[in-house]
């Protein structure tokens, strides 16, 4: 299974970013998937979950209100669409593929490479 992360980029606080995941070598449509963060200097942090079915998730209290986690079987893609973003937002994001398809915090198989976020004040 490979993950491909995108939609990183500079954004003033306050404003929005979409990140997406595209998935590919597996069936996308029975994961469960995830995306984290990792900041500077810190450890990486569970952000969002989804099952595979779309129905069920999960974030961060950190993030609730502010970000929305999503997923598009036909496209193999999941989305991380983030608004209000603050400076501590910024962070490199990961994707994750659980192939239980169950909705997690952690413990995932496999992971994609990071896009970055950076949320300027």
């Amino acid at each position: 299974v490979q993950l491909q992360a995108s939609g990183g980029g500079l954004v003033q606080a306050g404003g929005s970013l979409r990140l997406s995941c595209a998935a590919s070598g597996g069936t996308f449509s029975s994961y469960g998937m995830g995306w984290f963060r990792q900041a500077p200097g810190k450890e990486r942090e569970f952000v969002a979950a989804i099952n595979w079915s779309g129905i069920y998730t999960s974030s961060a209290n950190s993030v609730k209100g502010r970000f929305t986690i999503s997923r598009d079987n036909a496209k193999n893609t999941v989305y991380l669409q983030m608004n209000s973003l603050k400076p501590d937002d910024t962070a490199v994001y990961y994707c994750a593929a659980d192939p239980m398809g169950q909705l997690r915090i952690s413990g995932y198989a496999y992971w994609g490479q990071g896009t970055l976020v950076t949320v300027s004040s």
